[in-house]
């Protein structure tokens, strides 16, 4: 990318990225998000997520790097030296990501529509265990899943929630979606499935009243919810920018040698 980019300046309300938005302010001339040609994100992966949903919902779609300045900066890239944040744009590397689109309908008929970078997953809101049916592109697959939840989730997202409930990490590139239990009871066997991201995924909550169950598309939470519609939508792509050698492709794949 060349050097000559217009770069717009986002950071999170945290101490510690408002200290780097401050020494960085001082070494580059920033345009706004609407002039930029990439936007530098400061904060943790949680601020990360609240960009990209951002361009979803209002745009402009355009290249986001981050700078690690929150926990486990997965999606993000190391804070170094607050010079050379020009060069380092320049010389990235780019990692399209395609968002989960999610539809949800409540018990009284209200609709909820919500974009997941990482995963959408349905949630027992009660001690209750859900029951929920799920299908795959229109064919019933499961009857009746009893668990505490399930899980959908992109390969950017399969090292996140996914992994900690047994999914499978998905290589970026797969096209692919992990479809995973949460703590499932029966049918007792079932650990999940792989699905092409062109598949439509429908959840459909059995007693929904008496067992009520809340979706979470990132972070965003539809609560007692009897429909969850769950589609990958790839003329949506994100682009993330990291330095070389330290791409989202390459700490996923890490993941998998991890012991």
């Amino acid at each position: 990318m060349p050097e000559s980019q217009r770069l717009a300046l986002l950071a999170s309300p945290t101490d510690r990225a408002q200290e780097a938005e401050e020494a960085l302010s001082k070494l580059h001339d920033w345009v706004s998000p609407a002039e930029a040609d990439v936007v530098v994100a400061l904060g943790g992966d949680g601020f990360m997520l609240q960009v990209l949903h951002q361009m979803l919902e209002q745009g402009p779609n355009i290249p986001v790097f981050g700078l690690n300045l929150g926990t486990v900066g997965f999606l993000m890239n190391k804070h170094k030296s607050s010079r050379g944040i020009a060069e380092r744009v320049a010389k990235a590397r780019a990692i399209a990501v395609a968002p989960l689109r999610m539809e949800a309908t409540t018990n009284t008929g209200e609709t909820a529509t919500s974009w997941a970078i990482n995963e959408v997953s349905l949630l027992r809101e009660t001690r209750q265990t859900a029951k929920l049916e799920v299908s795959v592109n229109g064919k019933v697959r499961i009857p009746e899943l009893a668990c505490d939840g399930v899980l959908v989730a992109t390969p950017a997202g399969s090292t996140a929630y996914n992994l900690s409930a047994n999914g499978p990490i998905l290589p970026l590139g797969s096209n692919m979606l992990a479809l995973t239990p949460i703590s499932p009871f029966r049918p007792r066997r079932w650990r999940g499935a792989i699905l092409p991201e062109t598949y439509e995924i429908v959840f459909r909550a059995r007693e929904s009243v008496k067992r009520p169950v809340s979706v979470v598309a990132d972070q965003r939470e539809v609560r007692d919810v009897s429909e969850v519609r769950v589609v990958a939508a790839p003329d949506n792509r994100l682009t993330l920018l990291f330095d070389r050698g330290q791409s989202l492709e390459e700490r996923i794949f890490a993941e998998q040698f991890m012991v």
